[in-house]
């Protein structure tokens, strides 16, 4: 194929090294760890990727919305988790038809919810399996881990025709907030997913302890997963539970969120914006801009914990290297802002590559993307799953 230098910009530019050995990288932890690694899709929305995820070992895929389960069915995943509580008659009607066909398990964590699932598929002759959210600590969607109905509710939905109680699921999306007080960030990854691991587990126990039917050790799903946990995540054991499947999304690509918060190098960092110095100016107090054709619709205006700016210029893209003078302080719909001290070595024309503060919000922006090994494009793969989100 052509060379990096003949690409449009902005683009999205996967370095497939760096790629794969994120891929290898987490099978080879989840291998370790005795728990399947099912990857969150909705970072990448890419079939060959999740292809490849697949043939290194990967037991089946994520996904956040039906829409993406309809796109990655159709391309031959038959097993497939919708980590979301699925609401409305119609969406619902759209799982009974890939149900038919695939192996679909989505999430309930309130009453409502779990009944209105349970008069669709009744009414479809259809038993849907379902996870039963629990919130550990991020404090989004689920049932909190300590409630104490918690036995009462789980019952509460294996009475309900239509739907199978397959296990419990929780998103530690609180490993996405930082240290806390004199913490390094190794230590806030590993408290998060000790933390969420064993509230899961103790879950687990509560249940079977209730004789809620399927809470049974090696039938019961306990899932769990987040980037930045499962950078540092370690199974263990409790009444015959353990955690049984992760569910990392971002670590395919990783982002300047990611290193930011440790859990990833720079050098691990996949995917960057190939764009372009369109502007540059000087303004009265001598303050140098440049200004790249890479605004919000691609960059995204998502900050980063204890980032400064909106994504990170790279000096020397081989060696991921960011300019030390050069911060983006602000996105328009098309143009990134950037101030540079001392005077831009850059000049109007110059590519430039840029690490995203958010790399999953990136992909959800391109139709396409392009796979490079040094300066050689070696694929472009459409973002199949792009803007599906219902």
């Amino acid at each position: 194929m052509s060379g990096i230098d003949d690409l449009p910009t902005p683009c999205i530019v996967i370095e497939r090294r760096r790629l794969e050995a994120n891929l290898v990288r987490m099978q080879t932890r989840a291998a370790a760890q005795g728990v399947t690694l099912r990857p969150h899709t909705k970072t990448h929305k890419t079939v060959a990727i999740a292809r490849r995820q697949k043939e290194l070992g990967a037991r089946g895929i994520t996904v956040a919305k039906v829409g993406e389960a309809e796109v990655f069915a159709k391309k031959g995943f038959r097993d497939i988790l919708v980590a979301y509580p699925v609401t409305g008659k119609r969406k619902h009607e759209r799982i009974g038809t890939l149900l038919r066909e695939n192996d679909v398990v989505f999430c309930v964590d309130t009453i409502h919810g779990a009944q209105q699932a349970s008069a669709v598929y009744e009414a479809l002759g259809l038993c849907a399996p379902v996870f039963l959210e629990i919130d550990t600590g991020g404090q989004r969607c689920g049932q909190p881990w300590d409630d104490r109905n918690l036995e009462s509710f789980a019952r509460s939905i294996v009475a309900l025709k239509g739907l199978h109680l397959k296990g419990i699921l929780t998103h530690e999306g609180h490993s996405y907030k930082g240290p806390q007080n004199a913490e390094t960030k190794d230590a806030a990854l590993r408290r998060v997913m000790r933390q969420s691991r064993d509230r899961m587990l103790r879950v687990a126990v509560r249940l079977k302890e209730a004789n809620v039917p399927g809470a049974t050790p090696g039938e019961f799903t306990v899932s769990m997963g987040s980037t930045p946990s499962m950078s540092v995540f370690e199974n263990r054991t409790q009444s015959g539970f353990s955690i049984t499947e992760i569910r990392p999304g971002n670590y395919v690509f990783h982002d300047v969120t990611q290193f930011c918060l440790g859990a990833a190098s720079l050098q691990d960092c996949a995917l960057s914006v190939l764009t372009t110095v369109v502007s540059r100016h000087r303004d009265k107090r001598g303050t140098e801009r440049l200004f790249l054709d890479a605004g919000s619709k691609i960059l995204t205006s998502d900050r980063a914990l204890g980032a400064d700016g909106f994504g990170l210029l790279l000096y020397n893209p081989k060696a991921m290297v960011p300019d030390p003078h050069a911060r983006i302080i602000a996105l328009s719909e098309e143009h990134a802002w950037v101030r540079v001290r001392g005077g831009a070595t850059q000049s109007v024309g110059d590519r430039v590559r840029v690490i995203p503060n958010h790399a999953c919000v990136v992909m959800n922006t391109q139709d396409e993307s392009f796979l490079v090994d040094g300066d050689e494009v070696v694929a472009c793969w459409r973002v199949d799953a792009r803007g599906r989100v219902r």
